[in-house]
């Protein structure tokens, strides 16, 4: 069952890989997402002082543009949350010792049903592990 949940390591939350996936990350986008994502290769030969993680993190964004009201663009996130957690099982093993940095930036003022959020997540997982 520890497969199942979103701890805060698997979040993105730094801004210098923030940075970095927004500018050097491959993108698409499959609707309502934009996605970006970027596969780091770590290897022995790196300095010992730079420390890139080995798995999987993901960041979610719901623009203020989009949606006015605070509690619509927390709905929303919970839901593109929830979707990813169920459905990021099947990329984790592709991903083994390498890392992997993922934005799913919601583009659309619509609040969609959880059924289209999980469908359009789980082709954005299935787009990158086949790229993988």
């Amino acid at each position: 069952m520890s497969e199942l949940t979103l701890t805060r390591a698997e979040r993105l939350r730094s801004l210098k890989m923030v940075r970095r996936l927004f500018e050097d990350g491959r993108s698409g986008f499959i609707y309502p997402f934009r996605y970006m994502w970027l596969l780091d290769e770590v290897s022995a030969e790196e300095d010992s002082n730079v420390a890139v993680k080995v798995g999987t993190e993901v960041l979610f964004s719901v623009p203020k543009r989009f949606l006015k009201r605070a509690n619509k663009r927390n709905l929303v996130r919970r839901r593109a949350k929830e979707a990813y957690r169920l459905g990021k099982a099947t990329m984790i093993a592709k991903v083994g010792d390498r890392h992997l940095s993922i934005a799913l930036v919601y583009s659309t003022k619509k609040i969609h049903e959880y059924k289209t959020i999980n469908h359009a997540i789980e082709r954005i997982l299935a787009e990158i592990s086949s790229n993988l």
